[in-house]
């Protein structure tokens, strides 16, 4: 038997309409909920990042949250799920001290977890180019937590972080730093993880026999020598999310609670999927209740019939359920080796005591199957691990100490901040208002006879040398781009990619648009997304890679 823990998350939703004084009472409620949660035996609290997700999260700023918790709590562990690495959001400094400052002010209880952001409303909010991102993450958590550890941090110069020598303080109660973990969202996430040694947090609705093959992947990666620690610690664990409402009374549970994890699944897809969204006026409750059952979010597939719950039934249903049926789903969870369960109550539309009441039931009636030698066991995980978290720790580079005789010099070092980036940052501008000049406001007609094969082979070219296979998670294969009169193929393999004239031998994917368009795209005139649901874009092939291409060729959409 393995051991597993339990925790609680907050996206801090909120549908329209919304009235004065909701948000206040939104965040009141939480704390409230919180409280409960400690007194009967939570693990964890997670805590959201998010920026600009109306209705869907309202949790810009997590670390105040947390710091509200810390004070009306006394166990509970208080994770950020996750804090956003890109230096455009967060400069690593200041991630560095207020969790440490956190980790202060709750006497050593906070757990850093870490991500990239992938909703087009966050990267574009803060121009982060998405084939960028996963390299900002993996520069600034080596930056971040070598702030934890040097003393002084010995300075950083990179592409996207430039900072002279300083004491980043204060330091953490927790040595060398709180425990790290990453978003994860598939299973080649999974893998990054475990390849940096930290705890993996994953947002995918999966099944218990599912998540068992992510967690078997996942500890054989990290007891390998393709772990090196992104940290100076290691934190093996895996975590799945489930939505959750809780009753004696089935019936009564998926009443109260499975339009609040529909409603979560639904948002979650509306900022991370193709849907247009128009800030302050796309009213995303109301597309839910307009659109729930054609995209898979049926009420009348959810029943009672007092069977074994299953995380989907066709429709999105999770821990919703009495205590007998969750306590059967924990334990299939708990066979496979995962290490957390964190469930989302507080989702949609419900209610505040609703919440309250399943808090209470899941202390009194599930939490006691799971408690009984859970320390001995984790004891026992960590000694079986120990061998293989020092070879890990072995081959992290370790901290480093600045020469003597570093001194202030603020001029000399704005000057080193600036030179390169303002040279980098000016080009990439010129180039792209250019291009967006020579095709805005131009006919399909017009761009057509301007940008011919001649001038494709070269955007296609450009392609080939921006892809990033770390953003391909593993792809390899064609893609075909049929435009009006000429046929492009990129050729993807593990480590580049080559772009040449006419049809793929056996494309994984066909992307069917005109050239001007296509160019449109290219040129940040036209959103792919708005194309395809125009019928101006068509994919044949593998439905999962579309939407992977942004992140594969980075900028605009390449479709």
């Amino acid at each position: 038997m393995f051991e597993i823990r339990f925790s609680i998350f907050y996206e801090h939703q909120l549908p329209r309409p919304w009235s004065d004084g909701q948000e206040l009472k939104l965040y009141q409620d939480a704390l409230d909920q919180v409280e409960i949660a400690d007194r009967v035996g939570f693990d964890y609290l997670w805590e959201v990042e998010h920026h600009f997700l109306e209705e869907y999260s309202h949790s810009s700023a997590p670390e105040v949250f947390l710091a509200a918790a810390s004070q009306r709590t006394k166990r509970i562990r208080l994770g950020h799920g996750i804090v956003q690495l890109p230096p455009a959001v967060n400069h690593p400094a200041r991630i560095a001290e207020r969790i440490a400052t956190l980790d202060l002010v709750s006497n050593g209880r906070v757990d850093f977890g870490t991500g990239e952001s992938s909703s087009s409303a966050e990267l574009g909010g803060f121009g982060v180019r998405r084939t960028e991102k996963r390299a900002q993450w993996q520069d600034a958590i080596d930056a971040i937590t070598r702030m934890f550890v040097e003393e002084p941090f010995a300075g950083w110069s990179s592409r996207d972080i430039r900072m002279p020598p300083r004491n980043v303080l204060p330091k953490p109660v927790q040595k060398p730093h709180p425990p790290l973990w990453v978003a994860c969202s598939r299973r080649e996430t999974i893998q990054f993880a475990a390849r940096n040694g930290i705890g993996a947090l994953s947002f995918s609705f999966v099944e218990p026999e599912d998540a068992g093959k992510w967690v078997d992947e996942y500890y054989r990666i990290l007891a390998s020598e393709e772990c090196v620690p992104a940290g100076f610690a290691v934190n093996p664990n895996v975590s799945v999310v489930l939505p959750m409402m809780l009753h004696e009374d089935e019936a009564t549970a998926i009443e109260r609670g499975i339009d609040g994890a529909h409603f979560f699944a639904f948002a979650l897809a509306h900022y991370y999927g193709p849907t247009p969204h128009d800030p302050g006026r796309t009213d995303v409750w109301e597309e839910f209740l307009s659109r729930r059952d054609a995209r898979g979010f049926s009420r009348e597939q959810i029943i009672a019939n007092a069977e074994t719950l299953n995380v989907n039934v066709g429709s999105l249903r999770g821990a919703v359920g009495t205590p007998e049926q969750v306590i059967e789903l924990i334990r299939r969870y708990e066979s496979v080796g995962v290490d957390q369960i964190g469930f989302v109550l507080q989702a949609g539309p419900n209610r505040h005591e609703h919440i309250c009441e399943s808090l209470e039931l899941f202390g009194k009636a599930v939490l006691p199957h799971f408690t009984e030698g859970r320390e001995e066991r984790e004891a026992a995980k960590a000694e079986r691990l120990a061998p293989a978290v020092e070879a890990a720790l072995a081959r992290r580079k370790p901290a480093r100490t600045l020469p003597p005789g570093y001194r202030i010099d603020e001029d000399a070092e704005v000057a080193r901040a600036h030179r390169s980036r303002d040279i980098r940052s000016a080009s990439r501008r010129r180039f792209r208002e250019g291009f967006y000049k020579l095709v805005h406001g131009r006919s399909d007609e017009q761009i057509e006879r301007h940008f011919g094969p001649a001038a494709q082979r070269i955007f296609f070219a450009g392609m080939a040398r921006a892809f990033d296979p770390s953003a391909a998670a593993g792809f390899t294969g064609e893609l075909e781009f049929r435009l009006t009169r000429t046929v492009w193929t990129l050729e993807i393999g593990k480590t580049r990619a080559r772009a040449h004239p006419g049809p793929a031998k056996d494309p994984s994917l066909v992307l069917t648009m005109a050239t001007a368009d296509f160019l449109r795209v290219l040129a940040g005139d036209a959103n792919p997304a708005s194309l395809l649901m125009d019928g101006r874009l068509r994919l044949r092939g593998d439905p999962e890679l579309a939407p992977r291409l942004s992140e594969m060729f980075g900028g605009p959409s390449p479709y």
